[in-house]
């Protein structure tokens, strides 16, 4: 199995800057393909990955992901809780199956958010420079993803029939979605434009940014959007490398309370993405 070298955060080593990463996802809602799928009631797609819910409804979905980290566990569950709010929580295999994190996840399994597999292994589908290459096999593809379901099994979370599956860096293409639909999974990731997913960048980054910073960017994108966060599916980290001290997700209560006051519901991404 193709395997991938590990840098702070959980990128991987040699991985295109997030600066990069984030002008190419803003790019992709102004894609041809991607605006004719905004039309009220659809969804919008990238590489036949689902990248909104719909936007003619006002509200978003939550999802968090973890691979290595997950110190922000607790605080996520009780900014949630105390405002009532149910996200979505991908994690790969051995993020399930660290001994660490038993507790916390049972708790999510308990205050009933959604669980889905995020990869056993974080493994990299394909190249940062040439998207439509394919670095795993499907039965690599497969294994990798069975490996991650049986560990979710140990939870009580059982596999279902359109299960979703946001893939690992967040990084896929067509070939991959089809060998998620053949096994019954809708791959989905977030929405591109806040720059909430660079939560996990450290100071020694040229592409950093602070919590501050991503907080104002995700108020600033609600304004300039035409449908504002209408469908978003809003992406944090569970965990940080260390040298991250700014944790995003401590401002995670006042962010929820903010939109809240811009009138947008939160709902779980399987409720977000039910009419698939």
């Amino acid at each position: 199995m193709t395997s991938v070298r590990k840098r702070r955060g959980g990128a991987a080593a040699g991985s295109r800057p997030v600066a990069l990463a984030l002008a190419l996802a803003a790019a992709v809602l102004a894609a041809p393909s991607c605006r004719a799928a905004r039309g009220l009631g659809a969804f919008a797609k990238d590489h036949d990955g689902i990248i909104r819910g719909d936007a003619s409804v006002r509200r978003l979905a939550l999802i968090f992901t973890g691979g290595s980290f997950g110190e922000g566990g607790e605080t996520i569950r009780k900014a949630l809780r105390d405002r009532a709010v149910k996200a979505g929580f991908f994690f790969t295999g051995d993020f399930y199956r660290a001994p660490e994190f038993e507790g916390l996840i049972r708790g999510l399994v308990a205050d009933g958010h959604y669980l889905g597999p995020h990869s056993d292994k974080h493994l990299l589908y394909c190249p940062w420079d040439d998207r439509e290459k394919t670095l795993v096999t499907q039965a690599e593809f497969r294994s990798d993803l069975e490996a991650n379901f049986r560990e979710m099994g140990r939870f009580g979370i059982a596999r279902e029939k359109g299960h979703l599956f946001i893939p690992p860096y967040e990084w896929y293409n067509r070939t991959i979605a089809a060998w998620a639909r053949e096994l019954d999974l809708v791959l989905f990731n977030f929405t591109p434009g806040t720059s909430s997913n660079a939560d996990y960048t450290t100071p020694d980054m040229p592409e950093y940014l602070a919590s501050q910073a991503i907080y104002d960017r995700v108020l600033a994108y609600e304004k300039k959007d035409p449908h504002g966060l209408d469908g978003f599916i809003l992406l944090i980290h569970i965990g940080t490398d260390p040298a991250r001290t700014d944790k995003f997700y401590l401002r995670l209560g006042d962010l929820i309370d903010e939109l809240k006051k811009r009138g947008y519901e939160f709902v779980r991404i399987d409720k977000m993405l039910g009419s698939i």
